[in-house]
């Protein structure tokens, strides 16, 4: 009869264990969620007076051409151009969710993350033509 009670002192140790597990798992699965937003790709090209825009990846939108002065920025987000005090509040968990601006300089782009960017400066030049691919974490490699 001495075993009857060390069993069922077992059983519950196991219950208690797998629901701490189970517990534990789900959580860390929302937390990896929550951490890791969707990514964006985006490639930058400098064309005469234009600062034309492709999304490879994170965006609704697919190509935007901008014709920006040298000292206005213009805001982007994941829905296209925008306006810093007029951000779209939808969200779509299927798309990244960034806004940054974009301001040409003289000799190429400056960009200012605003929000969803580990960067919050990033200026690079871009010579007629040249194409130079961003993300949410800089500048990548173009392949």
């Amino acid at each position: 009869m001495k075993t009857v009670p060390n069993f069922k002192a077992l059983i519950k140790t196991v219950c208690i264990s797998a629901c701490l597990v189970l517990g534990s798992t789900e959580l860390m699965a929302q937390d990896k969620n929550s951490q890791q937003p969707n990514d964006f790709r985006i490639i930058i090209e400098k064309s005469g007076n234009q600062i034309k825009m492709e999304s490879d990846k994170g965006a609704a939108w697919v190509k935007l051409s901008l014709s920006p002065d040298n000292t206005t920025p213009q805001t982007i987000d994941e829905y296209g151009i925008t306006d810093v005090n007029n951000v779209n509040s939808k969200k779509d968990p299927k798309l990244a969710d960034f806004l940054f601006t974009i301001t040409k300089t003289k000799n190429g782009v400056k960009l200012k993350g605003i929000e969803g960017t580990d960067w919050k400066d990033l200026e690079f030049s871009l010579i007629a033509d040249q194409k130079q691919m961003i993300n949410r974490s800089g500048v990548l490699q173009l392949k």
